[in-house]
């Protein structure tokens, strides 16, 4: 009799596992939620790291332009070299190879700024006038990320805003070229402002909420935020400067 009542009752346990496993039980649903919350944390830790060391590789690439007195590069030259290498760290995100290019990419911008630092250190201001750029840009970003993580608000909704005006300011800056008019170009700076500034958001809460799984990808985004937002300041500044 206790024979057939313990085969009855490895039998039934046997018919649990079904119930058991299933994504709405309470326990299986906060793992899976548990360990969302760690890959996002994961990413945003190897971004920031990234990020930081990006920067660092852009510094010291802007500081040998600015040592080798290089003169403004040909805009066809920097923006061809730019899209070359960010098709590359692209293709190799997902790989080892994505590192090397992200730090080629990196360094190129790094070197572009070399002859607009060097520019605009030779106006009335000089060092003040690039010091609060750094600063500036530091600010924004450091209060723009805290915001993302604190909140931990979405804000894919900018996704539309942030494509329509990056098309905008580009088509708006090519005709600029043009035209020089002091009062486009505020005009130009001031939306790219805005537009860097809601990358930011965007881009920190793309990582928050799982819409953003690589990190190399992330740092890519952040960096090209950071760089538009310093050469931006440094503009608006330069411009109240005269």
């Amino acid at each position: 009799m206790r024979g057939h009542l313990l085969i009855q009752k490895v039998l039934m346990q046997k018919e649990q596992p079904a119930f058991l496993i299933s994504a709405t039980h309470p326990m299986v649903a906060g793992r899976a939620v548990a360990t969302e919350s760690e890959g996002a944390q994961k990413v945003l830790r190897n971004t920031y790291l990234l990020l930081a060391m990006t920067l660092m590789v852009s510094f010291m690439t802007a500081v040998l332009a600015m040592s080798l007195n290089i003169g403004f590069l040909s805009p066809l030259l920097t923006i061809g070299v730019y899209f070359s290498l960010l098709f590359a760290t692209t293709k190799t995100q997902n790989s080892g190879w994505g590192l090397v290019w992200i730090f080629a990419l990196t360094g190129w911008l790094g070197f572009t700024l070399g002859p607009v630092i060097n520019f605009y250190m030779a106006t009335t201001a000089g060092s003040q006038l690039v010091l609060f750029a750094l600063s500036g840009t530091a600010t924004i970003f450091f209060g723009l990320s805290a915001i993302a993580l604190i909140t931990r608000k979405e804000f894919d909704f900018l996704t539309q805003f942030i494509m329509v005006g990056v098309l905008v300011g580009f088509m708006a800056a090519i005709a600029n070229s043009f035209l020089h008019l002091s009062g486009v170009q505020l005009a130009i700076s001031c939306m790219f402002l805005l537009l860097s500034s809601a990358m930011i958001l965007w881009q920190t809460s793309a990582i928050i909420y799982g819409g953003e799984t690589n990190y190399i990808s992330a740092t890519i985004g952040l960096y090209v935020a950071l760089y538009n937002l310093l050469l931006v300041l440094l503009s608006l500044l330069g411009f109240m400067d005269d």
